[in-house]
């Protein structure tokens, strides 16, 4: 099976709402939410992707600047693809266009931290998240 990575193409909101539905992501993204699809799509700017002739089987969509940290927002492989490296290809393939000292960190699913683990990055317990419906307390 050839697998084609490609860097910056253009993904459809379709087409990324069926990924995250066909990796299980979408259990814990807003798939439902057309403008903020779009928006995660448009607002990235590093995605590389991976594609099985025009279906779309993986993205890792990431923000970053480049230099001194990049957020792994989202990893997904759709699970008929999965255990045969595109994941692992695609952090690779991201880390490959960030600079020597820039960092990648992401957010982990509960089940996927031995995954993670074992590719070699560590656990950081200092991330701190702040929930939309919750304000800045004065």
């Amino acid at each position: 099976m050839d697998i084609d990575y490609k860097i910056n193409t253009q993904v459809s909101s379709k087409q990324f709402i069926a990924l995250l539905q066909a990796s299980t992501l979408g259990e814990r993204r807003p798939i439902d939410d057309a403008q903020c699809i779009n928006g995660m799509l448009t607002n990235s700017n590093l995605t590389i992707t991976a594609w099985v002739g025009e279906e779309l089987v993986g993205i890792a969509r990431s923000i970053t600047d480049f230099h001194y940290a990049c957020y792994l927002s989202d990893l997904a492989v759709d699970s008929k693809y999965q255990k045969l490296g595109i994941g692992k290809q695609l952090q690779i393939l991201t880390q490959e266009h960030l600079g020597e000292k820039c960092k990648l960190i992401l957010i982990a699913a509960p089940d996927a931290h031995t995954y993670y683990k074992h590719l070699g990055f560590s656990n950081n317990t200092r991330c701190w998240v702040l929930n939309p419906e919750q304000k800045i307390k004065e």
